[in-house]
Parts: structure tokens; sequence; C-alpha cells
């Protein structure tokens, strides 16, 4: 590729766009800046499963990089990137600083997918069965993430929720967020309420929330929606279950553990209607998303349709009781009026929610913006450059213990 442009992305793990939403979005992005004429490697210390995408067919270069080694160095000098798009915080704490001594011209973004202290402080609330409170927040993860935000030049965030949070309780600068969520658009083949039928439910299990929304449905509301309409299975789709997982499958009750979906456009687009009962979780949930994108309503909580629909009317609905919620599925499900009035609003959502028109055109000039006054938007993030000295000192530090005892090893 001819260009003088490159952007290094360092991922927590090769893209899977067919089992998470992250994986989906990470595409999505490749496809923004590829639209930008960069040249672009992609760069992680995780392995390749069969089921990650094939860059090299999109024309993107592919790196395999050690943690705690400093080859790193060398291979990220030797590129000299314009841009590094770290994938979670995570990933910024291994190689931050890395990139920073070796580049320090290169402008640095963060990808948080969801805000990842948030998502955590929930979970814990949670099991420990009470309300979750702002004051929750303050975790060591919180520390540890906000802290990543602080010494990139940008954050990008798909939840409008989790702007407002950064900015009211760890006061973020709006300078050091954009708004950029994942986009998604109706699909041009829609089959009708008569040709659909049963449930569904599709989530990664390596992520808690659908691990608890699976069992949420099992014991509590799926049971209401079995006896009041003891014709319809539910199926339950997700990558990599475990066996606790799939030791729900109950043919007697029609709860189907259905594991991998080998085409999710299929199994959601053919379904009446997606279940998620999601009770602790942050970002945007993909699975909506492509419910909305397939014409299939769905029923979710508030937390599953936190940040996704503002004040438009949802496609299906927000049901927070376990009760409601299976008799709201039921009601759903046989009446077909409403369920196709649901199916227009998912339609309505997407179009002023989710349209990739809305946000590129702001995205390339806030790149271009950042890249030609770096240097006077770091001086205004002095907090962001105090983490940076110091992080630069400590995490290197003990990179290079690490790196010195498996050389000893």
């Amino acid at each position: 590729m001819n260009s003088d442009k490159t952007l290094l992305i360092i991922g927590i793990v090769w893209p899977e766009p067919k089992s998470s939403a992250a994986g989906g979005r990470m595409l999505q992005l490749i496809t923004i800046f590829k639209e930008l004429n960069y040249k672009i490697v992609f760069a992680s210390a995780s392995q390749e499963s069969e089921f990650s995408f094939p860059l090299a067919d999109i024309g993107i270069e592919k790196a395999n990089i050690l943690l705690n080694d400093d080859s790193f160095d060398d291979f990220i000098s030797e590129l000299n990137p314009n841009i590094v798009l770290f994938d979670r915080f995570m990933i910024e704490e291994q190689f931050g600083w890395r990139v920073s001594k070796s580049c320090p011209d290169a402008l640095k973004i963060l990808d948080t997918e969801d805000l990842h202290s948030l998502r955590l402080a929930r979970q814990k609330a949670f099991k420990e069965n009470k309300e979750f409170e702002d004051s929750d927040l303050f975790s060591e993860t919180a520390k540890r993430e906000i802290a990543s935000i602080l010494r990139c030049d940008v954050s990008l965030m798909v939840s409008e929720f989790e702007i407002s949070l950064l900015k009211r309780q760890f006061k973020i600068d709006e300078s050091l967020l954009f708004y950029l969520p994942i986009f998604a658009e109706k699909s041009k083949n829609q089959i009708a309420f008569d040709s659909r039928g049963d449930f569904v439910f599709i989530g990664n299990f390596l992520h808690e929330p659908n691990w608890n929304s699976v069992l949420y449905l099992k014991e509590t509301i799926w049971p209401s929606i079995h006896k009041q309409l003891p014709d319809a299975k539910l199926k339950i789709y997700g990558a990599y279950p475990s066996q606790k997982v799939l030791q729900l499958h109950n043919p007697k009750t029609n709860f189907l553990i259905e594991g991998r979906a080998e085409n999710a456009s299929e199994v959601i687009s053919t379904a009446k209607i997606m279940l998620a009962p999601i009770r602790f979780g942050a970002g945007i949930k993909g699975k909506l998303l492509e419910a909305m994108q397939y014409g299939t309503p769905s029923i979710t909580t508030s937390i599953g349709a936190e940040s996704m629909h503002d004040e438009l009317p949802w496609n299906g609905f927000i049901e927070d009781n376990p009760q409601e919620f299976a008799n709201k599925a039921v009601q759903l499900y046989t009446d077909k009026n409403l369920w196709n009035k649901s199916q227009q609003n998912g339609f309505g959502i997407l179009k002023n929610k989710f349209s990739s028109d809305l946000y590129i055109p702001d995205f390339f000039g806030k790149m271009n913006k950042l890249l030609d006054n770096l240097k006077p938007h770091r001086n205004s993030n002095f907090i962001g450059q105090i983490l940076q000295h110091h992080t630069l000192r400590s995490t290197e530090y003990m990179s290079r213990w690490i790196e010195a005892k498996n050389k000893n090893i």
C-alpha cells in the first residue's frame, strides 16, 4: 500500500468478529483508517485461533510481539507509526511506555470498548446483592483505567453514559474523549413475522454478563415463558461455552444450548424475539444492535439498553422485573402488530443513532486536529504528562525486571 501514514494497532487478541462485538468493532476501526489511506499494522502478543479474522486478506500487515521484551522497542522504532491504537487499557499499560519512549510524537489512541471499571463495579455490587452506587467505582481497576485514559491523547468511547460518568466522577476533560459507537445498518433481507419462530440469545461466554444472563433466563425467566408458550423454544448461541453452560441444555423445557453460531445473521433473523436480561455490564450490547439490524424485536433491561436509544422508542421492551420481562416476551411473541411496530422502532434507532455517516466526518476532523496540534493538546493535559513521566519510569523498571528474570530462567 502506498501511504506515508502508518497506524499501529496493538490488540489484546486477534480480532474475531464472529465471536464478539469487540471483534466487529475492531474491524470497523480498521475500515475507517483504511478510508484515510493509512498503512495498517496489527500486532498482538496473543495466539491466533481458527476464528481469527484473515487480516492479510484486506491488506493489513500482521506482527507477533512479545510482552516484557525489548524486541518491541526495535519493532516500533523501525515502523515509526504516526498513530498507535491500544486495544483496551491493559494493552496501553503493557506497551504505552515503550511507545512513548521509542515514538514520542506518535498520536496515542485508546479504544476502551467499554468502561471496564464500571462493568466490574456493577458486577461486584450485583454479587454482593446490593444496589450499585457511584462510590463503588473507585476501585484499583478504575485507578488503572483512568490513568491509562489520561496518558493517551484521546480515548474512543462507545457509550455517552460512560463519557458523562468520566467527566462527572473523574473530572476527565472532554478533549480527551471521543464518542464513536459501533456502527450498524438495517439488513436488506428481512424475514416477516409469520415466517419466524422461537426466542434467541447470543453472546460470547467468556464475557461474564452473558453467562449470568443465560443463567437468569434458565432459572427465573424462561419457566414463566415456557408455561405460557409451551411450544416455543429458546435457543442459546455463543462462542466458547464452558461445561457449566452446556449443562443447562434441557430439551424437555425447550431451553436449548446451541453453542457457537456458524451464521449469527441467520439465527437472529429467523428468530421472533431476542431475549437479553443483562443485569450488569457496560458499553453497547452488540447482540441488541444485531437484533435491530435483522429486524428482530428484543426485550432487555435498563442496563442492556443503556446509551443505545436516547429518547427513541425501543424495538420491543425494556424491563427489569423478571415476571414482567416474561410477560412482555409472551405479549410481543403473540401480537403481530406490536411486533411489527417494535421492528420499525429498531430501524429508527439504527438510522438515528448508529449510522456511520453520523460520526465518521467528525472523527476524521478530530484525528487531523490532534495530529496537527499534538504538543499544545498534550500541554493542556498536564496531569496526563505527569502520569506518563512516572509510569514510564515505574512500568519500565518492572518490565525490565521481568525481562531480565525471563532471560535468566
